[in-house]
C-alpha cells in the first residue's frame, strides 16, 4: 500500500484520475476513509456528493429533500433553519431532539402549532408555549400559570345595569364604559313592563354583542319573560322568549354563545332546582339543561369560557356552596367549593377568564350586610379566599366586568343607593370609587360585552 505523508500545513490536491484511501488498502472512491476516523472540518470546492458523513462540524445545512429524525435517533438543530417549498422536518415518535433558540423564524405559508382539545393540553410546558385548542377554536399560550386565549376581538367593555325594585330605576337601564371612570348614562326601557311595576329580582348575561335578561319578581307574582338588546346600540329591549317556569331571585351566566340560569323563586319562599339554557344569537324559549342538587334562590352566577359557577343563595337556610356546570353540555351541577361566608344573596359577581369574584351580600348569622370581596380560581376546586373590602357594605347590588376591572353597582346598605365601585382583578385590595348610577337601583342586574366567559385575556 502506498503511503503519502503530509505535514500539518501542507496542501493536498486530489486529481480526477486516481482514488485515495485513508485506512483503506484498495480505495474505491476519490476519497475513501475507513474505520472510525473523523474530520474536524472539510472544505470541498466544486461539485461533490457525500452519500453519508459523520463527525463534521456543520454550520449551515441546506437540503432539497425532507429531513427526518427516525425513532430511536436524536438530532439537534440550532442557528439558521431553512425549509424549502414543499419540504418538511419530521420527528418520529420515540426520537429526541435538542432544543435551541432561533432569534427569527419566517414561515412563507402556514405554521402549525400542537393541536388538541382542552383535555389534551400539554402539561410539561414553559411560559410562551403555543397550543391550538380545537374545543374553543382559538390559539392559546401558557403564561406560566394558566392557558390564555389569544383574542383579536376588539370589545368596547360596556356594562349595562337593568331594572330595580325601586321606583326610580324599575323600568329603565343605563350603561358605563368599564375602562374609564364615570357616571351612568341612560340606555333604554323594557319590552316587557308589568302592570305592577318594572323589573326587579331578575338576572342577565351577555355575548360580545347581545345582552339578555330574564325572569323577575314583583310582589305577588314571578315572571318568565326573556328580553334582549344590542349592547353597542342604546335603545329599548326586544322580546326574546320565555323561561320554562316563571321565577325571580335568579341569576344568569354565559360563555360567548350560550346563556344559563339556575335556581330561583317560583312563588313566595318556594325555590326551584331547574337549570335552563338559551342560545344567545337566536330567539326562542329556554330549554331544560338539568338540575341543581338543592333548590335555592338568590345565588350569584359567573362563567369561565368552559364552566358556569353558582355561588351561595338560600335553600332551607343560607348557603355557602360553590357548584359548577359545563356550559357546552347539559347535566346537573357538581360541588366545587365554599365561600368564606354564608353568603345570601351573592350580591354582585364578576370574573375574568381564570377567576371569579363575589362582592358583598348578606351573611349569617344576624342578616349582616357584608363588606368583603371573595375570589376563587376556576381551574382548582376549593374554598374561596378574601380579596379585599368594598367601599361600603352592600346587598342586592349588580356586577359587571371586562378582563381587567370588576364593578359593583347600586344595592342596599340596607337602603338602596347609586354608588359604583371597582376593583382591579389582578391585584388584591379594597374597592375604589368609580362613579354613580344615574338613578338608585337595588335587586337589579348587570352585564357586559367583555366578561371572562367570552374568553380572551
Amino acid at each position: 500500500m502506498a503511503e503519502i505523508r503530509f505535514n500539518y500545513g501542507d496542501k493536498f490536491t486530489q486529481t480526477s484520475d486516481s482514488n485515495t484511501g485513508i485506512g483503506s488498502t484498495n480505495p474505491a472512491a476519490k476519497l475513501d476513509i475507513a474505520g472510525g476516523t473523523s474530520a474536524g472540518s472539510l472544505r470541498v470546492s466544486g461539485i461533490a456528493t457525500l452519500s453519508s458523513y459523520q463527525g463534521f462540524v456543520n454550520t449551515k445545512l441546506s437540503t432539497t429533500e425532507n429531513l427526518i429524525v427516525e425513532a430511536g435517533q436524536s438530532g439537534s438543530v440550532s442557528g439558521e433553519v431553512v425549509i424549502g417549498t414543499g419540504q418538511t422536518i419530521s420527528v418520529s415518535t420515540g426520537a429526541t431532539t435538542g432544543q435551541g433558540g432561533i432569534q427569527s423564524l419566517k414561515v412563507s405559508q402556514t405554521f402549525m402549532p400542537p393541536v388538541g382539545g382542552t383535555a389534551d393540553r400539554p402539561t410539561d410546558v414553559k411560559p410562551g408555549m403555543v397550543y391550538y385548542n380545537k374545543d374553543f377554536k382559538t390559539i392559546e399560550f401558557w403564561d406560566g400559570n394558566f392557558w390564555k386565549q389569544v383574542d383579536n376581538t376588539t370589545r368596547s367593555g360596556r356594562a349595562v345595569f337593568i331594572g330595580s325594585d325601586s321606583d326610580e330605576g324599575e323600568k329603565t337601564s343605563e350603561f358605563v364604559n368599564i375602562s374609564s371612570l364615570g357616571n351612568g348614562v341612560t340606555f333604554g326601557e323594557f319590552a316587557n313592563n308589568f302592570a305592577s311595576g318594572g323589573r326587579g329580582y331578575h338576572g342577565g348575561c351577555a355575548s360580545a354583542t347581545r345582552g339578555i335578561f330574564g325572569g323577575g319578581w314583583q310582589p305577588g307574582a314571578a315572571y318568565n319573560n326573556i328580553d334582549y338588546f344590542t349592547i353597542e346600540s342604546a335603545g329599548n329591549s326586544i322580546d326574546f322568549g320565555n323561561l320554562s317556569v316563571s321565577k325571580g331571585e335568579l341569576d344568569w351566566c354565559s360563555n360567548s354563545t350560550r346563556g344559563i340560569t339556575a335556581g330561583g323563586e317560583v312563588v313566595p319562599f318556594a325555590n326551584t332546582n331547574t337549570i335552563d339554557y338559551i342560545q344567545i344569537a337566536t330567539i326562542g324559549d329556554s330549554l331544560d339543561f338539568g338540575d341543581i342538587t338543592t333548590a335555592r334562590r338568590d345565588g350569584g352566577m359567573i362563567a369561565s369560557p368552559i364552566s358556569g359557577f353558582l355561588m351561595g343563595g338560600v335553600a332551607s337556610t343560607y348557603s355557602d356552596i360553590i357548584s359548577k356546570i359545563t356550559i357546552a353540555s347539559t347535566g346537573s351541577e357538581i360541588e366545587f367549593g365554599n365561600l368564606t361566608n354564608l353568603n345570601y344573596p351573592a350580591s354582585s359577581r364578576a370574573g375574568n377568564a381564570t377567576r371569579g369574584f363575589v362582592m358583598g351580600g348578606v351573611g349569617g348569622p344576624g342578616n349582616t350586610t357584608l363588606l368583603t370581596i371573595d375570589q376563587f380560581v376556576f381551574t382548582t376546586g376549593g374554598s374561596s379566599s378574601i380579596f379585599g373590602d368594598l367601599m361600603i357594605g352592600r346587598r342586592n347590588a349588580a356586577g359587571a366586568c371586562n378582563s381587567v376591572r370588576a364593578l359593583c353597582a347600586g344595592g342596599g346598605n340596607p337602603s338602596a343607593h347609586n354608588v359604583i365601585s371597582h376593583i382591579t382583578m389582578s391585584t388584591a385590595g379594597d374597592a375604589q370609587d368609580f362613579g354613580d348610577l344615574n338613578v338608585v337601583r337595588s335587586n337589579h342586574t348587570g352585564l357586559s360585552n367583555a366578561h371572562g366567559g367570552l374568553g380572551g385575556f
